[in-house]
């Protein structure tokens, strides 16, 4: 049964997926509004129920063996539903085993070191899912875009030719497998959006009062650089998607199937992994059936021993 849910999970995914070599083109490689074959909402969060239910267990069991990490590196445009996705796939997960960052405009103090420093002091550790909300990525994205972040980034004259974007695909790639190398999976998500879909999104922003602080004028301004998005996108994915760390593009015009797509990827890396509880051994099994028969005779006179349901396991 379980194998026949990891083959289902890996076969659903697959359409999302970059093959490593593959030159991307956006829009029309991926399809923002693809469902594969949902046909109703009510199907799709039925769906990621049952897929939340399965990241719960294999979240604790990640956490338990303490070997390997997992980091989920989310990208999208604005409004490309990033907060969401991470609000309800990880809404069955105990939190102790989550952190989530948020990456904003470099301090002065991130800008005197190299561009992946700050990512890095945010990594997850072993046993733990580290999320990024906007991640290393935005150094080939936002600041390839806008040429004037790199300027601030004040990199010696010879680092900053032509080839600074190649360069840098090859040294996160290489980041991201000697990260592999070490126990962390790395989890890579663009939420594809629509442009008419952006632009429902933003006047929603606009006109519902109490999704106004969500909007802010500089996002029209960058909406203005689409087509430039676009490309940027479209040669990152083409240039670092690899076996040890592939993209996977996520439709998100649609915010339910967006989030079963995440929930799909990041249960698929798990069960990969398979991460079991630690064994106990016989020495370790006698001290445990020594303590519960001193905490047994502890009970007050009369009173029932739980069982493990009443103990919840924990």
């Amino acid at each position: 049964m379980a194998d026949d849910r990891a083959e289902r999970i890996a076969e659903f995914i697959r359409p999302l997926r970059v093959e490593p070599g593959t030159e991307v083109r956006l829009p029309g490689d991926f399809d923002p509004g693809y469902k594969a074959g949902i046909r109703k909402k009510e199907d799709g969060v039925e769906l990621l129920s049952k897929g939340i239910e399965l990241l719960a267990d294999y979240q604790r069991r990640l956490a338990a063996q303490d070997t390997y990490g997992v980091l989920v590196c989310l990208q999208a445009l604005d409004a490309g539903g990033k907060d969401g996705t991470i609000r309800h796939v990880m809404s069955g997960i105990n939190p102790q085993g989550v952190n989530v960052y948020g990456f904003k405009v470099p301090s002065a103090e991130e800008l005197d070191h190299d561009y992946l420093w700050r990512y890095a002091c945010r990594l997850p550790r072993r046993g733990e899912i580290g999320i990024f909300n906007r991640s290393h990525y935005e150094e080939v994205l936002v600041v390839r875009v806008h040429p004037e972040h790199l300027e601030r980034q004040r990199l010696p004259e010879e680092a900053r030719g032509p080839d600074v974007w190649a360069r840098r695909y090859r040294e996160i790639n290489d980041w991201e497998r000697y990260l592999h190398d070490n126990g962390f999976r790395i989890v890579k998500l663009f939420l594809n959006l629509s442009k008419e879909e952006q632009r429902r999104r933003f006047l929603k922003r606009i006109d519902v009062p109490e999704r106004n602080w969500k909007f802010s004028a500089a996002d029209v301004r960058e909406r203005r650089r689409w087509d430039d998005y676009q490309q940027a996108f479209s040669q990152m994915l083409s240039a670092t998607s690899t076996d040890w760390a592939p993209w996977y593009v996520i439709p998100a015009d649609h915010k339910w199937f967006a989030r079963l797509c995440a929930a799909s990827v990041l249960a698929d890396t798990l069960i990969d992994l398979d991460p079991q509880y630690p064994h106990v051994s016989e020495a370790a099994r006698r001290e445990l059936a020594a303590a519960k028969r001193e905490l047994e005779r502890e009970a007050p006179e009369g009173m029932q021993k739980p069982d493990k349901a009443e103990d919840g396991g924990n």
